[in-house]
C-alpha cells in the first residue's frame, strides 16, 4: 500500500452563507484532504498542529479510518486555528470576518520517522517556509509531490513560494491565483509560465466550471457536476486535492492518463463536500455514493459523433 503525506491545517470554522450558518465546526485543509484521500487504499500520514481545544473524537475518527496521527502536534493550553467567513449570493465570493492563527502562528512541523518513506506528498495551503521545512526534512523524495497555495502568499512571499515550486511536481491553484502568479489572463499561457517555475503539471480549478490539467502541450478538462443544492464551498478545493492525490497514491500510476482520471475523481469528491457545512458530508460519504456519482461525471461529457472528412 502506498503512503500519502498530508501537510495542512486542522481548524475550527464558523461559516455563513445564503443557505444558513454553522458555528465552530471542524475545518482545515488537512482535514478535508485526509478525509477525501481515505476513500482509497492509501496509508495517509497527517502533519498538522492543533490546540488543546480540538476534539479528541475527530482525531479518533482519523485513527478509525486508518489515518496516521503521529505527526499531529497537540499543544496543551493553546487554541486551534480559527476562521470565520461569510459567503455572498455568488458563492464564489466570500468575506473573511475573523482569522485567529493561534497555534498556527509559530508552527514548525516536525516529520516523524514513521513518515519518512512516503510515496506521495500533498503540501496544503500554508506559509511557503512551512512547506519548504517539510520538504527539507524528508530524507527520500516521494515519487510525486503536489502543493497548493493562495493569493496571500503570492502577493507577500513570492520568492519563498518560487523556491518551493521548484521542488514539486504539481501545483494546484484556482484561476485567479494562476493569473496572479503568471501575470497572464489566458489560463493556457498562465499554465505554460507556471511550468517554467518548476511544476511539470499544473491544475487550475475553476469552481463550478470545472478544472484544467496541463502538462507540456497536453491539456485535459474535467467539468464540475451541476448540483441542485450547494450549502458551503469551504474545503471543496482541499477535497479536490485529497481525491486527486488519493487516487494517484491508490493506483501508484503517475502517467498523464492516470492524472486525468485523478482530476475527475477529485472533482467527484468535491461535489459532495459542498452539500453540507464543513467536513460533515465527507465524514459520512460512502464508496457506493462515490461510484454512482462518478458514473454521472462520465455520462456528463460522453458522446458519440461521426466526423466526416
Amino acid at each position: 500500500m502506498n503512503s500519502l503525506l498530508v501537510l495542512g491545517t486542522m481548524a475550527f470554522d464558523s461559516i455563513e452563507s445564503p443557505f444558513g450558518k454553522a458555528e465552530k465546526i471542524i475545518g482545515g485543509s488537512a482535514s478535508y484532504i485526509a478525509l477525501a484521500a481515505s476513500q482509497f487504499q492509501v496509508n495517509i500520514q497527517v502533519l498538522s498542529v492543533v490546540g488543546e481545544d480540538f476534539p479528541d473524537s475527530f482525531l479518533q475518527n482519523f485513527k478509525n479510518r486508518g489515518i496516521q496521527t503521529e505527526g499531529i502536534e497537540i499543544r496543551k493550553g493553546e487554541k486551534s486555528f480559527f476562521w470565520h467567513g461569510k459567503y455572498r449570493e455568488d458563492l464564489n465570493i466570500r468575506d473573511t470576518l475573523t482569522t485567529d492563527l493561534n497555534v498556527l502562528g509559530d508552527y514548525r512541523p516536525v516529520v516523524p520517522e514513521s513518515y519518512q518513506n512516503a510515496d506521495f506528498a500533498m503540501l496544503g495551503n500554508l506559509h511557503p517556509e512551512v512547506q519548504m521545512a517539510v520538504i527539507k526534512q524528508i530524507e527520500k523524495r516521494p515519487r510525486f509531490v503536489a502543493m497548493d497555495t493562495m493569493n496571500y502568499w503570492i502577493q507577500n512571499n513570492y520568492q519563498e513560494l518560487l523556491t518551493v515550486m521548484q521542488k514539486v511536481d504539481c501545483l494546484i491553484v484556482n484561476d485567479e491565483e494562476a493569473r496572479m502568479l503568471s501575470d497572464e489572463y489566458s489560463l493556457v499561457k498562465a499554465a505554460k509560465f507556471i511550468q517554467t517555475l518548476g511544476p511539470q503539471y499544473v491544475i487550475i480549478k475553476k469552481g463550478e466550471h470545472g478544472a484544467l490539467l496541463f502538462h507540456k502541450n497536453e491539456v485535459f478538462f474535467s467539468p464540475a457536476l451541476p448540483l441542485e443544492d450547494v450549502f458551503d464551498p469551504t474545503g471543496a478545493g482541499d477535497t479536490f486535492a485529497g481525491g486527486f492525490m488519493g487516487y494517484l497514491a491508490g493506483t501508484g500510476d503517475i502517467s498523464f492518463e492516470s492524472l486525468k482520471r485523478a482530476v475527475v475523481t477529485g472533482s467527484n469528491l468535491a461535489s459532495f463536500c459542498v452539500e453540507e457545512f464543513g467536513t460533515q458530508r465527507m465524514d459520512n460519504l460512502t464508496k457506493d455514493e462515490c461510484s454512482v456519482r462518478l458514473e454521472q461525471f462520465k455520462n456528463l461529457t460522453h458522446f458519440e459523433i461521426e466526423i466526416k472528412p
